[in-house]
């Protein structure tokens, strides 16, 4: 198992998805001779883990199921021990997509906080780019390197617990990328600047308030990054449903009248439909992502 490679068999050692229900799910390390309570029961890892396919159901010994799953990037965002605030998978697509990330990147992210963009940064990257991920706080940083080895990318990435805003990344030149989630991003991007290469790239960096962007746009013009964009992700998930709207009797049709059995047709009592309602409520402001790219030097 590891989270950029696809495994077919549960082995001792995994960590494996519980879906217990849509909203509902855990993380598993998978150990022979460990258990795991659910509320639909016991599932013991040796006869029910071991050896059997991802994605398969499992019978808890209460009678309730539920599915065992393959570990990725999105799963893990939502069953993850929070340590901090995280971005999730909504803001993850966008800046995959807008740092321009493909197998062989190399990629710097400050900070690294519980792991939820640097998992998908390194599926991104895979499998011969690296991720250089700085945390500020000690105690993340040895937490976040533990869950990349047991999740098996720690050939992919570089954890190192310093100051980026004062000790910068640890490399340069190297950069086609650099990822910025700290409160005062505009004191990074020198730094940002000195790790990228020579030829260019993209920086993005995410922050909750427009405060925070304005010192850091002021920061990259001043860096001399050229495109600066700055963009909100909001998602609204429209509700489907089956309607059924009776249709009035408006009395038979004159110009239908030539034809013999026109009297005998009548009208369909309703007709129904699919459609969608927008829901109730809807998810607010996240943060800001701003997006620049380091010219050619």
């Amino acid at each position: 198992m590891s989270f950029v490679e696809y495994s077919d068999l549960i082995q001792n050692g995994d960590v494996a998805i519980v879906y217990l229900g849509h909203d509902s799910m855990m993380p598993v390390k998978v150990q022979q001779g460990a258990q795991t309570q659910t509320r639909y029961g016991v599932i013991r890892h040796s006869s029910d883990l071991i050896g059997q396919r991802y994605g398969s159901k499992v019978t808890c010994n209460k009678g309730g199921w539920v599915y065992v799953l393959h570990p990725t990037p999105e799963l893990w965002t939502v069953t993850l021990p929070h340590r901090t605030q995280i971005l999730y998978t909504t803001d993850i697509a966008t800046i995959t997509m807008m740092l321009e990330l493909k197998p062989g990147s190399v990629v710097c992210e400050s900070g690294t906080g519980s792991g939820s963009l640097s998992h998908a940064i390194l599926r991104s990257i895979a499998p011969s780019g690296h991720l250089h991920t700085v945390e500020f706080h000690q105690q993340r940083a040895e937490k976040a390197a533990e869950e990349f080895k047991e999740h098996r990318v720690d050939r992919l990435v570089t954890v190192r617990n310093q100051d980026v805003c004062k000790d910068g990344f640890g490399v340069t030149g190297v950069a086609d990328a650099v990822f910025l989630d700290i409160p005062s991003p505009w004191e990074a991007v020198g730094h940002a600047k000195a790790a990228m290469k020579r030829q260019g790239g993209r920086v993005s960096s995410f922050s909750p308030c427009i405060e925070q962007v304005q010192r850091t746009c002021e920061a990259l013009a001043d860096q001399g990054f050229e495109e600066i964009s700055t963009l909100e992700v909001l998602l609204r998930v429209h509700d489907v449903r089956t309607l059924y709207l009776p249709m009035p009797d408006f009395g038979p049709d004159p110009s239908a009248q030539t034809w013999p059995d026109a009297a005998e047709i009548k009208p369909p009592a309703s007709v129904v439909l699919k459609t969608t309602t927008l829901p109730r409520e809807t998810q607010g402001h996240t943060g800001y992502l701003t997006f620049a790219t380091k010219p050619r030097t």
